[in-house]
Order: structure tokens, then sequence, then C-alpha cells
């Protein structure tokens, strides 16, 4: 009986025992975490949200003047629209978005270039088949600037039906037409904003425009703004005092990035304020085989990050005469 009973008493003792050190350990580790708290899971999510958003990019291939009519349009017409871009088409299928210079109106009016004498008047007034809204589409070249001095050839009426012709092939547009509509487009690609403005040199108020539509898009904080110009003297290679001055001032108003149209030639490009400017990107579509400058033409690809910075690649291309464009390098 006595066994039995020392027995008990040395059991409760080790339970007591063992309890009491369950107790401190529980306490000490308690004490630790709250000296060293485990970071919440939310606050580890975020953290890899913030370094994924670092690491979008947009990748964006600007070209410059596109011209469907004339030569171009009889190929077209014969072989096909695939014909003109099949050898430009891995390059423009691989971007996030392509942008060009549409220099004239899409309508349903006939051809009044088409066989007319090279030089004549007839010979520069342009309007484009009804089914080029969609081949571009096709294309991937999905966002198209249409303030040049090309847009208004068939009028207002034109004009309409370029925006209605567009906008049915799901092509977005932007550009100073002397209207107030749709003089700058923003797009969203892969979570990052972009916002394209134009500077058109044929309209009235054209630097006042920009300027107006460079403070506008501000309002949206878009990630980075981009000026698509229309400007320059045909056929020269660098660009005039004037438009550097423009350039450095549309800068200095906030654009991110300066590419040029008009010449139909390839220009300089500068830095200024670690901001590029092109200033004209010469021919991607068009029938002026008469010189080696027009026949040739410079595709710009920028890859916009989220860190403010853009990396550029550079792609030249030359104009074959039987329509299409073949990449060079």
């Amino acid at each position: 009986m006595k066994k039995i009973s020392y027995l008990l008493i040395i059991l409760l003792a080790v339970v007591i025992a063992f309890g009491l050190f369950f107790y401190h350990f529980k306490n000490l580790n308690e004490k630790k975490i709250k000296a060293h708290p485990v970071p919440a899971k939310t606050t580890a999510v975020a953290h890899l949200a913030k370094n994924d958003n670092l690491t979008k990019k947009a990748r964006v291939l600007f070209v410059g003047d596109m011209m469907f009519d004339r030569w171009i349009r009889q190929v077209s017409e014969k072989k096909g629209s695939e014909f003109i871009f099949k050898e430009v088409r891995n390059l423009l299928q691989s971007e996030d978005l392509v942008v060009g210079n549409l220099e004239g109106p899409i309508t349903n009016s006939p051809s009044i270039s088409l066989g007319s004498e090279f030089g004549s008047k007839n010979n520069y007034i342009f309007t484009f088949p009804t089914e080029t809204a969609y081949n571009l589409y096709k294309e991937n070249i999905r966002l198209v600037n249409i303030g040049n001095n090309h847009i208004l050839d068939f009028g207002k009426k034109g004009l309409n039906e370029t925006k209605d012709y567009l906008s049915e092939a799901h092509l977005s547009f932007f550009g100073d037409t002397g209207e107030n509509s749709q003089r700058y487009a923003i797009k969203e690609i892969n979570g990052i904003k972009i916002a394209f403005i134009n500077f058109n040199q044929f309209s009235k108020t054209g630097k006042q425009n920009a300027l107006d539509d460079l403070s506008l898009v501000k309002k949206n904080h878009p990630d980075f703004i981009v000026v698509y110009t229309h400007w320059g003297t045909e056929y020269t290679e660098k660009p005039n005092e004037k438009n550097r001055e423009l350039a450095y001032e549309f800068i200095e108003s906030g654009a991110d990035l300066i590419i040029g149209s008009h010449p139909h030639t390839i220009q300089t490009k500068e830095e200024y304020k670690d901001k590029r400017i092109y200033y004209s990107l010469g021919n991607f579509i068009f029938d002026q085989y008469f010189n080696t400058k027009t026949q040739s033409g410079l595709l710009v690809e920028a890859e916009f990050q989220l860190n403010k910075k853009i990396d550029f690649k550079e792609h030249f291309v030359n104009l074959k005469n039987n329509g299409q464009t073949l990449l060079t390098e």
C-alpha cells in the first residue's frame, strides 16, 4: 500500500514538473514571436506584386508612312494585301502593338491617282480601298495616326468614312484633323498605360493643339506619352531648326518619346533630356521608287517598362518596286 502511495506521489510530481515546463516554454515562445513577428502573408504578396509590376513590359513597333493607292492599290488588287506585308509579317505579329501613319482616307470612292501621270495634281490625291482597315488589323497594325496632309483629300466626307471603316475594323486612331475629337489615344498594354498624341504641322493650330493634348492626357496619369508628328520638309535627311526646337518643347511639356513622319526619308535622331527623338521614320508602305532614300524606312521597336525606362531596337526596311516591303536588318 505504501509503495502505491509513493508511486502516486512521484507520478503527481512528474505531471506538475512537466506542466511547469510546458507553461514556461509557451510563455518564452510567445515572447520570441512578439519580439520577432512573422511577416503577414498579405505583406509578402504585396511585395511580390510590386516586383512583378516592375517587370511588366509593353513592346510597341512604330512604322512610318503608309499609302495604299496608286501602284500599291494595283498590286493589292492583283496579288492581295498579304503579298504587300509578306516579308515583314513575322515582325509585325511579334509586337504587342504596331503604330503607323495612315497617309490618306479610306473611302468607297473610286481612285483618282490610280493611273494618273507622275507629278500631276491627281497623282497626289489619295483614297484607300474600303478593306484597308481590316487588312491593317490582320497585320497587327492596330493604331494609326490620321493627322496628316492627305487625310482630307476627299474632304470631310472622306474623313468621316475613314473613321467609320477604322471603327468597324476595331482599329484605334488619333490625330489632329482640324476637329476636336480623337486627337489623342490612350492604350493600356500589359498593365502599362501609354498616351499617343499627334502634332500635325498642316493644322492651323497644330502646335497649340499638341501642347493642349499633352496637358490633357496627364490627367489620365499615363506611364508614358508619345508624340507622333507629321512635320518637316519632304525628301530631306535632317530636321530643320524649327522642328528641333518644337521637339524640345514637347519633351519639356511631358513627352517621353517623339516619332516623326512626312519627309518620306529617314532623318536623324537625337537625345534631349534623356528622351529619344526620331525626326522621321521614312516610308513603310509607299510607291516612291524614284530614289533609294524614299525606298528606305526605319521601324522603331520601343519596349516600355514601368520604371520609366524605354529600350529601343531599330529595324530597317526596303520598299521594292513590286509593292513589297522587305526587312533588311
